[in-house]
């Protein structure tokens, strides 16, 4: 008698992040598979897990509620970059949501505050790591031989009251969970940071030199950290990682990247959002009113948008905040105010 195969065990849901914007079940800590070899870090002790900012994720993305899912390009970069434990890049015109993906992915993922580093032309590597304030030590060091000062000598001269991590450095702590960190607008910044960034990327961990150099009589330092009131502690001024941050990087098109440095990241391009993207965008941040001809709006501007191009998302939640106030009923005013708030970005 020919026996029947048995049926193969059905495949485990890879996807852990879904875009529907609601939060997951369970721990991510317990879902997330291992990473790969090359990407397994061994930071510790571990952690504490941070504390939520539920007001700035409403603030950023409005209130959580069900939403269609977002599209499978975006969900299945935003888990590859999951599993793969690389950073993501993501690139697309302003007010694509590039930005508000970090957001997104906190919330849905239960991953608590996102880190937020923005860019600009003064930015370098070490500010987003940690920033020794050297001069304030030397200051308040001779305040309190000049008995100028009325802190206790361990709070006012004591190295790790000087140390305070960037939104990079503090995304490396040895969390048993990854946290989520945005590198915003990162074509603005000096070309040589993108380079400078391949080190930190690949090994998950800085070195603090001058915590390092007490290592011998004082090992471990309590420094504070880029969250609010957030302190932790250092151990032979080596930072290390334990599960490597989910890193959004966003650019706007601006500068072209070094081939190094986008082999090390996974990449998305982001298109500009449709009529039910934007009915989505809107019903969040408006639960409780349904803002008068709010459908028409939106069709209006997509329509503005495909036919004259440059205009993001927040100039339509600028108008519907407008048409609740009673705008929109004055046929005198409302066109030019639309006018007004729906001009074009950019020139191109």
């Amino acid at each position: 008698m020919t026996s029947t195969p048995a049926d193969p065990a059905p495949r485990p849901e890879w996807r852990l992040y879904r875009g529907t914007g609601q939060p997951i079940d369970g721990d991510l800590a317990d879902i997330l598979p291992p990473p790969p070899p090359w990407r397994l870090f061994a930071g510790g002790p571990v952690l504490p897990d941070p504390v939520d900012d539920p007001q700035e994720a409403t603030r950023r993305l409005g209130t959580p509620r069900a939403v269609p899912p977002a599209d499978a390009a975006q969900v299945n970069a935003v888990n590859a970059a999951l599993y793969l434990r690389r950073p993501l890049l993501v690139t697309g015109r302003p007010g694509t949501g590039k930005s508000s993906l970090a957001y997104r992915i906190a919330r849905e993922l239960k991953l608590g505050r996102v880190l937020r580093w923005p860019v600009t032309s003064r930015t370098r590597l070490l500010s987003g790591l940690y920033d020794y304030d050297a001069i304030g030590r030397v200051q308040a060091a001779g305040a309190r031989q000049a008995g100028a000062s009325d802190l206790p000598p361990e709070a006012d001269t004591h190295i790790g009251t000087f140390v305070r991590l960037g939104p990079l450095g503090t995304a490396l702590l040895p969390h048993r969970k990854p946290r989520v960190l945005l590198i915003d607008e990162l074509d603005k910044g000096d070309a040589d940071l993108p380079n400078d960034l391949l080190s930190v990327f690949e090994e998950g961990e800085y070195l603090i030199p001058e915590l390092a150099r007490l290592a011998s009589y004082e090992p471990d330092v309590t420094v504070f950290t880029a969250d609010p009131d957030g302190r932790a502690e250092v151990h032979h001024g080596l930072v290390r990682c334990r599960e490597f941050p989910v890193v959004i990087i966003t650019s706007n098109g601006e500068r072209e990247f070094p081939p190094a440095f986008l082999r090390r990241c996974l990449r998305l391009e982001l298109p500009a959002p449709g009529v039910q993207d934007l009915v989505s965008m809107v019903s969040a941040h408006f639960p409780h009113e349904r803002p008068p001809g709010v459908d028409n709006l939106v069709e209006t501007f997509v329509a503005r948008d495909r036919s004259e191009g440059g205009l993001a998302a927040d100039q339509l939640l600028n108008a519907v905040h407008l048409a609740t106030s009673g705008a929109y009923q004055h046929d005198d005013v409302w066109p030019q105010l639309r006018d007004s708030l729906w001009r074009r970005l950019s020139s191109e």
